[in-house]
């Protein structure tokens, strides 16, 4: 039988539960939201969930509590069609969890509690299992530079490429940023990692080749405005797509995910961000 290659998942669960509200409240401020609603979430399980959407299997490393919230997560990255054989259970821990605040023009703002993503076991990143016709490993940072770095090591002695997204932004050490094929960041991100303001199309190119000083490969996507692609042997800029905004929530995820999703199959980076670009487009103009 043909092996069915594959992509790796090391990151976040969280509970999100969603709240709509005319606008994110200022300090101080109570606003009155109209509605709420409890939401799978979490950067590694939405990005796990967007490979497979995309056609691609997806195993995912994580761990959730033995609260009500665990089997909620189990759930999600069930019907999504995720393996979660590698997502553990933390006797006495409470699972991740987020805040969202959608406002009325589509945008958003979150507070996370970690909880259970950060007692993630590094001892599974060792089991052959995990790694079997993996060709991928997609990491964020909603959990221990620590444990995305001995994920890392653990993809390049196996010759899995290792995509990170650094979200949210954080300082990152030259270990991890050496163990990086591949770095996606937003404008915001990009921003913090290299001091340039990213407000275009053009921005996002200046800063992906400021920060392809450091890294292998660099990604910025800038939202309605693009993407732009830095690294060895490429210099690439996607324009955006025009859609109406509904929601920008979950975009990122959704780009992440589908972008692996086409390298696993082995299509080029330049195909692989333009198809990621317009599913990105096309999520944040649908109702959720």
């Amino acid at each position: 039988m043909t092996p069915t290659p594959c992509a790796v998942t090391l990151g976040s669960l969280h509970y999100d539960i969603v709240v709509d509200a005319p606008h994110r409240p200022a300090a101080g401020e109570t606003v009155t939201g109209s509605a709420w609603r409890p939401v799978f979430g979490g950067k590694g399980g939405n990005q796990a969930a967007a490979v497979v959407a995309a056609g691609v299997p997806c195993r995912m490393v994580s761990a959730v509590g033995d609260d009500a919230f665990g089997p909620f997560l189990r759930d999600g990255l069930r019907r999504a069609g995720v393996d979660d054989a590698h997502v553990a259970t933390i006797p006495g821990t409470g699972s991740g969890m987020s805040m969202a605040i959608m406002d009325a023009g589509g945008d958003y703002g979150a507070v996370i509690v970690s909880g259970a993503n950060l007692a993630i076991d590094p001892g599974v990143l060792a089991k052959d299992a995990l790694w079997q016709d993996a060709t991928h490993l997609v990491l964020q940072n909603e959990i221990p530079e620590a444990l995305n770095l001995a994920a890392a090591e653990a993809a390049r002695a196996r010759g899995v490429t290792t995509v990170l997204n650094a979200a949210p932004a954080r300082p990152m050490s030259d270990a991890m940023a050496r163990a990086v094929d591949i770095l996606v960041v937003n404008a915001g991100e990009a921003e913090a990692l290299c001091g340039r303001k990213v407000a275009s199309l053009e921005d996002a190119g200046i800063a992906a080749r400021a920060l392809a000083a450091r890294f292998r490969v660099v990604v910025v996507t800038a939202g309605g405005d693009g993407v732009a692609v830095e690294g060895q042997d490429i210099s690439h800029a996607e324009p955006g797509h025009a859609v109406a905004l509904v929601s920008t929530h979950g975009a990122g995820d959704c780009f992440i995910g589908t972008m692996v999703a086409e390298l696993v199959r082995r299509e080029s980076l330049g195909d692989a961000v333009a198809t990621a670009n317009l599913a990105a487009a096309r999520h944040v103009s649908q109702p959720r």
